[in-house]
Parts: structure tokens; C-alpha cells; sequence
């Protein structure tokens, strides 16, 4: 295990919340972009998919940005599709070559970083600064919360006094005792459902079993074994999914997308300290070697990623 003091996750939610506020991030205006493309990898993909959800664009990843381009090439030379909005917290890896993709394609860049000093940024016709507090690789917490919270202009000290509510109910559950996890989410935060299974992929990988669905996923046949050794966690009332007494309810009235990505990601940290440590275990040898390696880098990836 490595010698670096590794938090949990739910350690770097509320330092995060603790951070914002005291700074909260300016109001972002999406309305000010033109229609086109909104492009992210990973979980920058699903925050462009919170921040931009009231309006019209085209969402593109690192697999398939490149063919969209291709295949809308006519509406952005008769400059019906004008901009492209690349998110990344870095601003290097993937995001690099896309903003020379779009470019090159004659798009407008906006680039929604927490790294101004970034190569992106340098690339960019413009760019969008957020703050972000140091913390692990991958969490990538502070990061994005900020850019989601920029948008819904929610308060980072009002989320925390309702993460601090809830905990009252988790002092009931045993997570320890749990073999697997399902969160349920709104529909309208199914990109945050998206998150939580990055989160474990990251976090746990193959060792623990941990899903998440919107509500309408969650009826395509996901509990069709429901087990005692399975945690459903719900955001709103809970009546077909999982066994009766392995079921946490959290009933959040007009919860907005902040609340909702800082609670799921505090839950997973809850998780993550009731087991044995996998990510702190395996995640200093992934950044001096195969991280970096697979996006043909020398230099090794930072355990801790420093703030700004």
C-alpha cells in the first residue's frame, strides 16, 4: 500500500464543500454558446451533459469526436453547428487533440479547465478557469462539482448542512455487511449515474460490485436477483427495487444536481472505507506505470493531483 495519506472519497467531498464555500465559482451562462458541440472524456463527458442539459448540442466523446466531425462536416461549413465546448480538468490527454480537431474543422473552442496553464489552454479561442482543492487521481471531485455548481448556482454550505442531515441515516446501515450496491437516480440526473459507475471502475474495479441507473433504466429488468447482500439506494421513494430491509431511501425534494453528485460521491466514500482498500492498494503503481504509458506519456501521473 502506498506510503502517501490517500482520503476516501467522501473525506474529499467535504473538503470540497468546505472550499466552495468560501469560493464559489461565478455563474456560468450557457446560454451564451452557440449550438454545438459539447465534448468530454469520462466523467467530463456526463458533467457536459448536467451543465448543458437545457439546451441544444451535440455531445461527443473521445472515441467518437472525430467522426461526428466527419459526419456533420456540411452544418459546419454552411455554420449552422459553429462552436465546440471541451471539457477537461487537466486540459491535456484527449483533450488536446480535440480542440486541434475542431479547429481544424473551423469551430470556435471554448475550453471548461481547472489547468489555464494547460496545453489546451493555450490551443483554446477561449477559456473557462474553475477552482479545484488537491486530491487523489481519478476523484476528480472538486473538479467537475465546481463547473456543475457554476451552472446550477447552487450553494456548496447548504449541500453540506443536507449531507450532514442524511448521515443520520446512515449510522443505520452496515456497508460493511453489503457485497454490492445499486444507487437509483432521477431521471433527469441519469449522467450521474454515469459517474457513480466510473467511480467504480476506479475505486473498486473488479472486487465490488457497485451500479447505478436512473429510475428508468432501473425498470429494464436491472433487479431481477434481488439479494440480502445487495444495498438499493434511492433518492426518492424505493417501492419494486431490491429486498424490503436492504434498502436505503433518501426522499430529497427538488434536490439539484450538485446535492446529488455530492451525496452519491459521499455514499461511495462511505463504501470505499467500509472495505478493503483496493484503490489505495493499486493506485501509485497505475500513475508511474500503466496510466501513463497508455497515453504514450514519459512522465508519470501525480497520486495527488495538486489544487489551484
Amino acid at each position: 500500500m502506498s506510503k502517501l495519506i490517500i482520503p476516501d472519497l467522501n473525506k474529499v467531498v467535504l473538503d470540497s464543500l468546505d472550499f466552495f464555500s468560501l469560493n464559489q465559482p461565478p455563474k456560468l451562462n450557457t446560454k451564451n454558446f452557440s449550438f454545438g458541440f459539447v465534448v468530454g472524456s469520462g466523467n467530463a463527458y456526463n458533467t457536459g451533459q448536467i451543465i448543458f442539459n437545457d439546451q441544444k448540442a451535440l455531445f461527443a466523446n473521445e472515441s467518437n469526436f472525430n467522426d461526428l466531425l466527419k459526419n456533420y462536416n456540411s452544418l459546419i461549413k454552411d455554420k449552422v453547428l459553429k462552436e465546440a465546448v471541451i471539457i477537461s480538468a487537466s486540459g491535456e490527454k484527449d483533450a488536446v487533440w480535440e480542440i486541434k480537431a475542431a479547429k481544424k474543422a473551423g469551430l470556435k473552442t471554448t475550453l471548461l479547465t481547472c489547468e489555464p496553464d494547460s496545453t489546451s489552454a493555450k490551443l483554446a479561442d477561449n477559456v473557462l478557469p474553475f477552482r479545484k482543492i488537491a486530491e487523489p487521481y481519478t476523484y476528480n471531485f472538486s473538479t467537475y462539482f465546481g463547473m456543475v455548481i457554476s451552472k446550477s448556482g447552487e450553494k456548496a454550505f447548504n449541500i453540506k448542512k443536507e449531507i450532514v442531515k442524511a448521515e443520520l441515516g446512515f449510522k443505520k446501515v452496515s456497508f460493511k455487511k453489503y457485497k454490492s450496491f445499486s444507487f437509483i437516480l432521477p431521471d433527469k440526473y441519469g449522467p450521474i449515474a454515469e459517474m457513480l459507475n466510473i467511480k467504480h471502475e476506479e475505486l473498486f474495479g473488479p472486487f465490488l460490485s457497485l451500479r447505478a441507473f436512473s429510475e428508468g433504466q432501473a425498470r429494464h429488468a436491472k433487479f431481477v436477483h434481488p439479494s440480502k447482500d445487495e444495498l438499493v439506494i434511492s433518492f426518492s421513494e424505493n417501492k419494486f427495487f431490491g429486498l424490503t430491509k436492504s434498502r436505503l431511501e433518501l426522499n430529497l425534494k427538488n434536490a439539484g444536481p450538485g446535492l446529488i453528485l455530492a451525496l452519491s460521491y459521499y455514499i461511495v466514500g462511505l463504501i470505499q472505507g467500509s472495505k478493503t482498500p483496493y484503490f489505495k492498494k493499486d493506485i501509485e503503481a497505475y500513475c508511474e506505470k500503466t496510466g501513463a504509458l497508455a497515453y504514450k506519456g514519459k512522465n508519470k501521473f501525480s497520486v495527488i493531483v495538486p489544487g489551484n
